[in-house]
């Protein structure tokens, strides 16, 4: 249906928090694919439907045993896991030495999250810059987004790499006290080169409670409540 990358340039803004929480009210069914050739926790992050932890060998690594002799569309949930609430992930590589023997693995990996049938792809590429090949996916992407934080470094590396990557969207990390200013702010600078500037609450608490550390009401967290704003953002532009 549709692969939506989600990015970054510089530090952890929270790519896989925004990506689990974008997938979790996403409003068609959806895979969470984690595709960060640094090395991602989506394993030890989120627990697995019925209990327990999710499998960290199961996921891209056993994909990629596969996909040599050819890798189509429908392969792909063969190495998926759910968790808690139904949603499905494919794990993705635990470090980045990994990555090494996985080099030819993104560009044939993004035509078939591309092509997926039956839903929608989120995929978290964590930071752009010290994996090159990770282009090859980010070519086969519908729509491109990065994030950021709305502080003078963030956004002066972000431009910078909005003038060398073709990006749909930006969306900005914003503390909840000024949400709307540091969503302007940054729209003011990085606005004309992508077609749409959002935001996503930094929201410690709603962080932890998507990762099931705590108790309460997930759709009541201001995290949960901008990315329902942010998913309905991003379906609307396809």
């Amino acid at each position: 249906m549709g692969l939506i990358v989600l990015a970054a340039d510089k530090g952890a803004p929270g790519v896989t928090t925004a990506a689990t929480a974008l997938a979790a009210v996403w409003p068609r069914p959806v895979l969470l694919a984690e595709c960060d050739p640094s090395g991602g926790d989506l394993a030890y992050r989120l627990p697995a439907a019925g209990g327990g932890v999710l499998n960290p060998g199961k996921g891209l690594l056993t994909l990629g045993a596969t996909a040599r002799r050819g890798l189509e569309p429908a392969q792909i949930h063969q190495h998926t896991q759910k968790i808690v609430g139904g949603l499905d992930v494919l794990v993705g590589i635990t470090h980045g030495e990994q990555a090494a023997g996985l080099t030819w693995l993104w560009g044939p990996l993004g035509r078939s999250l591309a092509a997926m049938p039956n839903a929608d792809v989120i995929a978290d590429c964590g930071r752009l810059g010290s994996h090159p090949q990770i282009g090859d996916l980010l070519a086969e992407a519908d729509q491109v987004v990065l994030l950021t934080r709305a502080t003078l470094d963030h956004v002066a590396h972000l431009r910078e790499r909005l003038s060398i990557t073709k990006a749909h969207g930006v969306v900005v990390i914003a503390d909840p006290r000024d949400y709307r200013s540091s969503i302007d702010d940054v729209r003011r600078i990085v606005g004309p080169y992508v077609s749409f500037v959002h935001g996503l609450a930094h929201d410690v608490k709603g962080a932890e409670l998507l990762r099931g550390q705590w108790g309460g009401r997930l759709d009541r967290s201001l995290l949960v409540r901008t990315a329902r704003d942010l998913a309905g953002r991003l379906v609307g532009t396809r």
